[in-house]
């Protein structure tokens, strides 16, 4: 494994934890800034609103700049936003704070995802890709726990200033071990603003935005399912919460060999799964050992599904992926918010704690079913080629270009 892959994974460690940290913070900074915690939830709502303009933004402005140097760019905007967030003398400066750590997010995971699949040979750049995830999964069992563990005991602004230090030390790692990637010839914002509107890759991002969605419907409120269904003391919150991230972690490392010998059927394959548990879920979660178990496997099948996206949308964009696979991202957000939302309407109707798992699995199975159809059409638009032969002249294969 190369080790600019490790740099890559450092810088998603950061960003994965501080993307997540801030849910278990929530009473913690309610209480400090005085401010209920409904209101506090926006500090959340900032973080991915950030995500979903810089994603395509920030790509689009630096299509132009070297890979490792835009890198390091975005880097540094994650650490001062951090930075900023734990010395905001007030809440207006906090959220501004979390806006502005979160613009560099989707942006940095386009960039890293295509050099990662340049730093390795054909065959092996899911693998690659999922490597570079592998810090965002670990955020969530090693990184999000002891934050926020952190910012407990000494206050929330320690666990932002822990997060800058190692943004700090991801820029230097960037800068250490990964090497020169420039920006081939034919690359530029005109270019990769026609790959995004390909209908396979504007499939793949709704299949995103919708599969992935399932996971949040649950993921949102899984610390109140513990206890409040599992039968947990709000102490084992933190338990369950790692256990999902090793979760993630497993579906990750599965996740790129898969992906590199069959695209396609492991994404159809894992939102899938992902449906099964969904269903399954309220079903098991009166059993305490059955409850972990099935927040284990909603991790796995559920990441398992990230690493097929990406490649998907990036292999869709041909020679201007950085934009699409940025963009990959700004759907996973949107899937986080619009699940979130979903899952939270169902509790709110009072069909109980676990329904937001059934509509999960709806979103899941709309996902699954967006995704068969980008197939179909992905398999006809490639597969029309035909054998014509004129009188008396060798026969041809006409390309689908011809034939229209």
């Amino acid at each position: 494994m190369p080790l600019a892959l490790l740099a890559l994974a450092i810088s998603a460690f950061g960003i994965g934890t501080a993307e997540f940290v801030m849910m278990g913070l929530l009473p913690d900074v309610a209480d400090d800034l005085v401010t209920s915690v409904p209101t506090a939830g926006y500090l959340v709502s900032a973080y991915a609103i950030g995500v979903v303009l810089g994603a395509p933004l920030l790509t689009a402005v630096g299509s132009r700049v070297p890979r490792r140097r835009m890198l390091l760019l975005l880097t540094a905007m994650f650490t001062l936003g951090n930075l900023a967030s734990a010395l905001a003398p007030g809440f207006g400066w906090l959220v501004a704070g979390r806006f502005v750590a979160g613009l560099p997010h989707g942006a940095f995971f386009g960039v890293g995802a295509v050099v990662a699949a340049r730093l390795v040979p054909e065959g092996r750049q899911a693998r690659a890709v999922a490597t570079m995830f592998l810090g965002l999964t670990v955020a969530n069992i090693v990184g999000v726990p002891a934050a926020t563990l952190l910012g407990q005991h000494l206050g929330w602004r320690a666990t932002f200033l822990v997060v800058t230090v190692i943004g700090l030390s991801s820029m230097a790692a960037l800068a250490r071990l990964v090497p020169p990637v420039p920006v081939e010839a034919h690359e530029g914002v005109g270019r990769e603003l026609r790959a995004l509107g390909s209908r396979q890759v504007l499939l793949g991002l709704l299949t995103a935005v919708l599969g992935f969605g399932g996971v949040f419907a649950v993921y949102s409120y899984l610390s109140a399912m513990t206890t409040e269904v599992m039968g947990f003391g709000e102490s084992a919150v933190t338990l369950v919460l790692a256990l999902f991230g090793i979760g993630m972690t497993l579906g990750a490392l599965a996740a790129g060999p898969l992906t590199d010998r069959a695209l396609r059927p492991t994404l159809y394959g894992s939102l899938s799964a992902l449906a099964v548990v969904l269903v399954v879920f309220p079903l098991a979660v009166d059993v305490k050992w059955a409850a972990l178990v099935m927040v284990v496997l909603l991790g796995a099948v559920g990441f398992m599904t990230t690493t097929p996206l990406q490649m998907l949308v990036m292999k869709k964009a041909k020679d201007a992926p950085t934009l699409a696979s940025a963009s990959n991202h700004s759907a996973f957000n949107l899937a986080n918010a619009g699940g979130a939302w979903l899952g939270g309407a169902a509790i709110a109707a009072g069909w109980g704690w676990t329904s937001p798992a059934l509509v999960g699995a709806a979103l899941t199975v709309a996902g699954l079913a967006v995704a068969v159809t980008a197939g179909v059409l992905d398999r006809e638009g490639s597969g029309t080629s035909r054998v014509v032969a004129g009188p008396g002249s060798p026969a041809r294969r006409k390309s689908p270009a011809d034939l229209r």
